[in-house]
This record gives structure tokens, sequence and C-alpha cells, in this order.
């Protein structure tokens, strides 16, 4: 395992410095972090950008080491973040780059690269959450169609999304992981009904999705009937082992912006603050690391992230929630300000546990696929 980056990577990375020195000055102003419909516009227009200056495509057909060094150099820039189009950019893109028909690949890959179309990621139901194999969200078969109906919960951007990643049921009499499929459903299908839900931040992020005899093409399906667990668990690993990177190098920029912020309020002072904020960032430097061993293991077995995406999963969940108790820690008062970029990060990060798999998921994951213990009861 290699974690030293390739000259040809070096210089990879420096041209990217140079146009994103060059390009970021000239972005509008990014708009109210609420105005979900205005934010696609805004993080489309920025993926186009990205588009046409050739850097659209790293997601998926660059390495996984040149896609690390594009989120790492993206993120310390402050260049926007994928935002509205992360479900497609990060988790169906590349699962149709990797699962999908030669046709798929040319009718739904160029649309997101281009910021042209945006994708949700309809997966969790109201009793199949942590469960998701539970799912009951039924598609019976007809002629080239399934026929859909059912219910699915927090449903990433579907108020402002063109197409859904979907787990359906297409055989309730098999075991509850062998009868499931992923379709790539139109969001302005028939029989489709979107009603937003609101955070604890005021977003509505997320929504609740009715599906009412809902008609999807049978070539719409990523994978054999029935196969759809295991095309699911590709989309999981690419959401669990590099989709939070970008992130990992936001974590390691604010907690230097928060070690300069006690330094002039006088919360520095504490010892048991100066500690804590140095374990924090022992902590993220070890998970940036780990980021690269899990992105090497990646490109050597063919650009799909393994078992160690759970491993990073599950620490850097809690990790983010510590740093923003840190953060309240330092702010005192002003942590409770909603119009505070921290606080609507901190409230955020309480669903980190929860989302991308919960924290009970990734122990069990990590048990059996890296311990070998043996399946819980």
């Amino acid at each position: 395992m290699d974690l030293a980056y390739s000259a040809e990577e070096e210089e990879f990375r420096a041209r990217l410095r140079v146009w994103l020195a060059a390009v970021l000055p000239t972005l509008p102003p990014r708009p109210d972090p609420l105005d979900w419909p205005a934010r696609r516009a805004y993080d489309c227009g920025w993926q186009r950008r990205l588009h046409d200056a050739g850097y659209a495509d790293v997601h998926w057909d660059a390495s996984p080491t040149q896609r690390l060094i594009f989120l790492e150099e993206t993120e310390l820039a402050g260049a926007p973040y994928v935002g509205a189009n992360f479900v497609g950019l990060l988790h169906a893109g590349p699962t149709i780059a990797a699962e999908g028909t030669a046709a798929q690949r040319d009718r739904w890959l160029p649309p997101v690269l281009r910021g042209d179309e945006v994708w949700c990621q309809g997966f969790s139901e109201p009793d199949a959450g942590s469960d998701l194999a539970s799912l009951r969200t039924r598609a019976v078969r007809d002629g080239d169609e399934y026929v859909v109906s059912g219910q699915k919960i927090w449903t990433s951007h579907a108020e402002v999304a063109d197409w859904c990643e979907l787990l359906v049921r297409t055989d309730p009499a098999a075991p509850k992981h062998r009868g499931i499929s992923w379709l790539a459903m139109p969001m302005d299908a028939p029989g489709v009904t979107v009603r937003p839900l609101r955070t604890l931040a005021g977003s509505t992020e997320f929504a609740e999705m009715f599906l009412d005899e809902v008609r999807i093409p049978v070539g719409n399906r990523v994978g054999d009937e029935n196969d759809g667990w295991r095309v699911t668990m590709v989309t999981l690993s690419f959401e669990r082992g590099t989709a939070f990177v970008g992130e990992v190098v936001a974590c390691r920029r604010l907690l230097g912006e928060l070690a300069r912020t006690a330094r002039e309020n006088g919360t520095w002072d504490d010892p048991v603050l100066r500690r804590r904020l140095g374990r924090l960032s022992a902590e993220f430097q070890a998970l940036w690391r780990l980021t690269q061993a899990n992105v090497s293991e990646a490109q050597a077995t063919g650009g799909v992230p393994g078992a160690g995406g759970s491993v990073f999963k599950l620490h850097y969940s809690h990790a983010r929630q510590e740093l923003y108790e840190a953060a309240a820690t330092v702010l005192g008062p002003d942590a409770l300000d909603l119009g505070h970029d921290w606080t609507l990060d901190r409230l955020s990060s309480l669903s980190y546990t929860i989302a991308a798999g919960t924290s009970q998921i990734q122990r069990n994951i990590v048990a059996e696929r890296i311990l070998g213990l043996p399946k819980g009861r």
C-alpha cells in the first residue's frame, strides 16, 4: 500500500490549484443555504464550470487517488461543494459507472457531469431505516415496465431532483436481501408525490416520497432483477468510502479556525480545551491517513471502496460531533445563533451517526467483514 503521490499526480494537483485560483474569484455570491432551488442552480453552475474545464469526470473516470487530490484541493481552496447533486456525483453516478450497461452510462452520466440533471436517493422507508433490507416498496413486472407502489423517507433533495436511485422489492417471496432491485426513477413520472421534511436547522433537504403505481421502464434497472442488494452495497461503499473526503479536509480547516477564535476570545487559556483540540487534530489527521489507505486499496481492487469505508465512517461520525461540541465551548452564547454557520453545522453533525448507515450498522460490518466474527441473530 503506497500512500505517496506520484509525479503525475502532483502535476495534476498543481494544475488544479492554478485553475481554482483563477476561477473562484469569478463565482457569483452563494445563495441562502436554506433555498434549495437557488442552491441547485448555483451547485449545478459550478459543476458546469468543472465540466468545461475538464474536471467533471474525476468522480468516476479518474483514479481514486486523483479523486482524493481533487476533493482535497477544492475544499482547501474554499470551492463550492457538490451540494444539491451529491447523490448523482458521489452515489448514483459511481454506481452506474461501475454496474450499469453502456447505454445506461451514456444516458445518465453525461447530464450529471454537466450539471444538467440532479439525483436523489430513495432508499430508507418509515420501517426500514437501519434495517434497509426490510424495505417494502413493491415493484410488479408488467411487460417492459415495473409498477411501483410504496413510501420512502429521508429522500435527499427530492424537491429539486430529476432522477431517483430507488430500491424496490421485486420478489416478496425471496429472502429479504435477495428480492431487491435498483431502479432509476424519473421524478416527474405520474404517481410520484414529494412532501418536504423540515430539519432542526430549518432546511427542507429531505422529503418523504409516496409512490402510487409509478411506471418505470425495465431498462432503468441497474444490475439484474433481485440483485439490487449487491448493487446497493456498491452504492454504500462509495457513500462511506469517498463521499466524506472533502468533509475531513473541511474539519481540519475548521479546527484551525476554532483554535484562532479561541486565542482571540480567551478560551484558549483553558488547558482542557487545548488538550481536546489537540486530540481532535490528531484524530482528523488519522482519519485523513485512513482515507488515503482506503483510496489506495480501492485503486488496487478496481475502484470500489471496501469495508474500510465503514471503519472510517464510524469514527468520523463521532469525531465530527465532538468537533462541534468543542466549537460550542469556544463560541459560548454565539453557538445558539441559528444565523451562525457553526451552529447550522453543529445541528447537521447530529445526523452523522445515522446518515449513510447508523453507527450500529457500521460496527456490525466491521465485526463481520473485517474481524470475521459471526453474524448477529
